[in-house]
């Protein structure tokens, strides 16, 4: 039992069961196949259906939800979250399994949108029960085993689908058995102590109150409160159990101002965070996963049109796994680089961006899938790179708590600019375009980013060797002391 508990104590502990829970809530072998499941004989819905009616859901629930979710997470510690996201994933592999008509599936994308937004606890709980000498490699083997569920599951699916082992029914069974095995390893996570925001101050007040015996002669009830974030300790006596009208007020009156302090603090962080250097990768990061988002909701749209066949989904989960196996090399490749990306960093994301424009341009005027095959590739694999190289650049000048704010902010960035994307193009109320025109909107969208960053970052370098010709002295020229002292 001690070595059970001094195994439940360490880092270790609470890291493994996320690594498990993240494993398997990541692990959906359906996935790459989920516009022909949708368009086939099991829902039998049309492509348009699904692509202006469908999946604007899902944008729209994620922006609407993302907020109230990201406060909640920080004031109820992050667990319970994480397992409200799996109950909800848990929902919506079950409607996808067995709803049936086009209101039911939109049902399921307002689940799954919860199931995104909630996405921030996974990341966020950790850092409430590791100790920060741990934050790297704790951080480092969940996103590992999500990039791990993710491509096995692609995998799984491909194989299954190719040799015709089982149907996309059976596959749907096997999702939701291993969304149950995510959803009880969720129960097992440790409850956190403290979180970043919210019980912050909390926490620390009872690790450092002092005894009864050391307290102070001379301090004051209004001192210890400072000292206690607050909040007293009951008195002996009757009095213990006393709860009073009175009492429920001023708690209720702590709480409110609490919440409203934690609000403030949390408005300061973001204006201070944004300097002009991460104000700069913070824009480049909401602009690029909101198109990015796009692409990975409707790529499969364009697959289908690229090569209306009964076998065009033969290569989907191959695909997704070469794409996210490419990704994840190229991101673990930066961390070998020697290069100045406070210099070069715009120059970088606006031609890596121009790369990425140039795929998806690719990608929308082929006629052959196995070119619509590599410009996603291509296209994902840039992304990846990018948005590392981005996420280091932001988290190393920051420490983790205003880290994970930015990060949320950004998110609620990116989700803006969707939202009115999908809006406007996709959705059937807007202009409901079909996916050729959708994709050439998306090219020239990334086009325009990466004019704006290549032609800043071009003006940077610019300026600095302008900067530093006119600083450098020409070495052709004698100063006009040292021709003084001569003439003396």
């Amino acid at each position: 039992m001690d070595t059970l508990k001094r195994l439940q104590a360490g880092w270790g502990y609470p890291t493994a069961l996320l690594c498990v829970y993240g494993f398997f809530s990541t692990l959906k072998p359906l996935e790459p196949f989920l516009i022909p499941y949708l368009t086939g004989p099991d829902k039998n819905l049309t492509t348009e259906q699904v692509t202006n009616e469908i999946f604007p859901v899902w944008t729209y629930s994620y922006l609407v939800i993302l907020l109230p979710v990201f406060l909640l997470t920080d004031y109820l510690r992050y667990k319970p979250v994480i397992v409200f996201q799996c109950a909800n994933l848990l929902v919506t592999t079950a409607l996808l399994l067995w709803a049936e008509g086009m209101a039911a599936i939109q049902a399921m994308q307002f689940f799954y949108g919860v199931v995104t937004a909630s996405e921030v606890a996974y990341f966020s709980y950790i850092y409430s029960v590791v100790d920060p000498q741990h934050y790297r490699k704790a951080t480092s083997y969940c996103r590992s085993i999500q990039l791990l569920g993710y491509t096995m599951g692609s995998v799984l699916g491909q194989v299954l689908v190719s040799t015709s082992l089982m149907s996309y029914y059976n596959i749907l069974i096997m999702t939701l058995v291993f969304t149950a095995v995510a959803l009880a390893t969720s129960l097992l996570l440790p409850m956190p102590q403290r979180s970043m925001f919210f019980h912050r101050r909390l926490s620390r007040a009872a690790t450092t109150k002092p005894s009864a015996a050391s307290t102070p002669p001379n301090t004051t009830e209004e001192e210890e409160e400072k000292d206690t974030g607050g909040s007293r300790p009951p008195e002996t006596g009757t009095r213990e159990c006393e709860v009073t009208p009175e009492r429920v007020d001023a708690s209720s009156q702590r709480s409110a101002r609490g919440c409203l302090e934690v609000i403030r603090h949390l408005w300061r962080d973001c204006l201070q965070c944004y300097s002009r250097s991460l104000l700069c990768w913070s824009i480049w990061w909401a602009l690029a996963t909101c198109g990015y988002n796009q692409i990975f909701n409707y790529v499969q749209v364009l697959w289908e049109h690229v090569q209306p066949s009964q076998n065009f989904t033969i290569y989907n989960g191959g695909v997704e796994a070469l794409s996210s196996l490419f990704g994840a090399a190229s991101a673990y490749a930066i961390g070998f680089t020697q290069v100045n990306w406070t210099t070069w960093g715009e120059v970088a994301l606006g031609s890596c961006s121009a790369l990425g424009a140039l795929a998806l341009f690719l990608m929308t005027f082929t006629g052959s899938i196995w070119v619509c095959y590599a410009g996603y590739i291509i296209f994902k694999s840039l992304y990846m790179l990018l948005i590392t190289i981005a996420m280091f650049q932001i988290a190393a000048e920051l420490p983790m708590e205003r880290y994970a704010l930015i990060f949320g902010v950004n998110t609620f960035g990116a989700l803006v600019c969707q939202t009115v994307l999908t809006a406007v193009v996709v959705d059937s109320r807007g202009l409901g375009l079909d996916i050729i025109p959708q994709f050439i909107i998306y090219g020239s969208y990334f086009s325009s980013i990466a004019a704006i960053f290549l032609l800043r970052g071009l003006y940077i370098q610019v300026r600095g060797c302008r900067d530093h010709a006119h600083n450098c002295p020409d070495p052709t020229q004698v100063p006009a002391q040292d021709t003084n002292t001569d003439r003396r």
